[in-house]
């Protein structure tokens, strides 16, 4: 278990013995049960009086407990909220847990200490009607607000097919088209008096910069933005919700069209938490091929962010040699695993298949190639007047800031903070190599540009050490519930070849408990937090993506700055639609 570092002794010294209740957790996280009345005080020690204090409100999210089939012991509440917690200081997490009863209960709200935590708490009052007392604007945030339920709660229907049909006669129209009209006090914008010079200005949902399908409600005093509000939830489809109704093994194709641009990485960040439920220790073979896939898709993400980060400031040229590039990093993937954006080729304690003969001159192939391009587009683009012009003392937040908005990955390493999950939290080998963590001073959208080409590099890096030092060894771990299991031994004795057809067709059983995985992504960090009550699928799925909290933090770090900047910071924060919305 990570340790706490004394931090129960800490909190018993303070609030008294008899509050927290301790629960062990398959991830050995640090894990408290504590009263309702007590959560907001704990939370102010644990941000600002502890010694190497957990700055970090990484996530905090809701269980809906009424149906489960109880392991822990404690009080059959009927949700739980869970607050994730991290010091950078004690390179520690810990999860404090509060149990709520009643149909539709309420919480205090934390945004008076953490800002992030907004959205944290409104997605839960979407998702599950939880309320949180003195939050500023409770609302909707992933669902329409015609939305009739709260999807997350167990007795909302998972599939469209089992709701009630869609009545185009009655008040729902009416709703829908009354929905449509733009009040600015219902964004909690204030609206402009007669003598005023403000207006109101959409960027969206239908922009090439913003990448998707995404509203920016703007207030401007001219060109200057005096508030940006994100109007999110265009790409929201269930991806917690359809968890609950796949199996373990089947659930992991869903994971790839979260961050559709990082592939293979959203089905390691899911798998590191199954196994750690399971109990599955793979093989070192298993690591190092699951890295050099997760380096290349890196690669290949950076790559999009990096041609149509140019294409937003006004270059055109350089996405279709970027494009160009990326497509040889999917030449690589498809060889190997036979897709290529969504490969779906890592499993449950392992791999679908070896690495097939010739994919050591492929990788040589690409890494002999792509150093001299990079510095080729470093003289198109980082050294470009005009994107310099466009992209330094745009878009600053400091190091503090970063931390207090849930800020990860490239775009707190521009701030100076030399902060890598794949360093300091090493997961799926990632200690056995040698590589540096790009860092820049200024905070600003042309030192999270410098971050993300130097990690590119760092990554050829990575994948060079994988390709010369590939350990020999199977490709699956040799563990019972690893899907699918080995088929040669089904031929031996009709109770295996059961085995083999249930591992199959039902997917494994997971032993009750839960763990949270979390890793270096390609926009920062990402975690999947499992929840099993001892069943084929997973009983709450929970995905903590990097881009939900940095699109929080727009309005914080665009006020002041002109509508073209706007574009500029949107392009440097490297986010994806359905990483915010799942």
């Amino acid at each position: 278990m990570e340790n706490g570092s004394g931090i129960i002794e800490q909190l018993q010294a303070r609030f008294g013995e008899g509050i927290f209740k301790p629960q062990t957790t398959r991830d050995e996280i640090l894990t408290l049960w504590l009263p309702l009345d007590q959560i907001k005080p704990v939370l102010a020690f644990l941000k600002n009086e502890v010694a190497q204090p957990f700055r970090l409100l990484f996530d905090l999210t809701a269980l809906d407990e009424r149906t489960r089939k109880r392991d822990n012991g404690h009080a059959p509440y009927s949700f739980t909220l869970v607050y994730h917690l991290f010091s950078f200081g004690r390179n520690e997490f810990i999860r404090l847990k509060v149990g709520l009863t009643g149909e539709f209960p309420s919480a205090p709200s934390i945004t008076g200490l953490w800002a992030n935590a907004n959205w944290y708490e409104r997605e839960i009052f979407d998702m599950f009607g939880i309320k949180f007392d003195g939050h500023p604007h409770l609302s909707r945030i992933l669902m329409p607000r015609t939305w009739q339920g709260h999807p997350l709660r167990k007795e909302h229907p998972a599939r469209a097919t089992e709701m009630g049909p869609f009545q185009l006669y009655d008040d729902k129209q009416d709703r829908e088209q009354a929905a449509l009209q733009f009040r600015p006090e219902e964004w909690g914008l204030e609206r402009q008096s007669e003598d005023s010079d403000f207006m109101f200005l959409n960027i969206g949902p239908q922009h090439p910069g913003t990448h998707g399908v995404l509203r920016i409600i703007l207030q401007l005093d001219g060109e200057d933005i005096v508030d940006a509000i994100p109007d999110i939830g265009f790409h929201h489809r269930g991806a917690e919700k359809m968890g609950e109704r796949q199996s373990w093994h089947t659930y992991i194709p869903y994971t790839d069209r979260v961050d559709y641009l990082g592939g293979v990485m959203n089905n390691l960040a899911y798998l590191l938490a199954v196994e750690k439920l399971a109990g599955i220790e793979v093989p070192d073979r298993v690591k190092v091929i699951r890295v050099m896939l997760c380096e290349l898709f890196r690669i290949a993400s950076h790559l999009v962010w990096y041609g149509t980060f140019a294409q937003d400031i006004g270059q055109l040229s350089p996405v279709f040699y970027m494009f160009t590039d990326r497509e040889r990093v999917f030449d690589i993937v498809e060889a190997v695993c036979g897709g290529r954006m969504h490969p779906n080729w890592f499993r449950i304690g392992g791999v679908s298949q070896d690495l097939p003969i010739g994919w050591e001159r492929l990788v040589k192939n690409f890494l002999d190639y792509f150093p001299k391009k990079l510095k080729e587009y470093d003289n198109m683009v980082l050294r470009n007047s005009i994107f310099k012009a466009r992209t330094q003392g745009i878009g600053i937040f400091t190091l503090e800031e970063a931390i207090e908005w849930g800020v990860t990955g490239p775009n707190l390493r521009a701030c100076g903070f030399e902060w890598d999950f794949r360093k300091k939290r090493p997961y799926s080998g990632y200690e056995m190599f040698d590589f540096e963590v790009p860092t820049a001073t200024n905070g600003d959208c042309y030192d999270r540009a410098l971050v993300r080409v130097a990690e590119m590099r760092q990554s050829l890096r990575i994948i060079e050490q994988c390709m010369k030092n590939m350990p020999e060894g199977p490709y699956k771990a040799d563990h019972p519930l690893t899907t699918p299991p080995l088929k040669h031994r089904t031929m031996h004795d009709i109770e295996t070849l059961i085995t083999h057809f249930l591992g199959v067709s039902w997917g494994p059983v997971i032993p009750p408990g839960e763990a949270m995985s979390c890793i270096e992504a390609t926009k920062g960090a990402n975690g999947y937090y499992l929840t099993s009550d001892g069943n084929t699928s997973p009983y709450r799925v929970r995905i903590r993506t990097p881009s939900f909290p940095h699109m929080q933090m727009l309005p914080y770090i665009s006020k002041g700055y002109s509508v073209a900047d706007l574009l500029s910071i949107l392009g440097a924060m490297d986010y994806v639609l359905a990483d915010i919305d799942r």
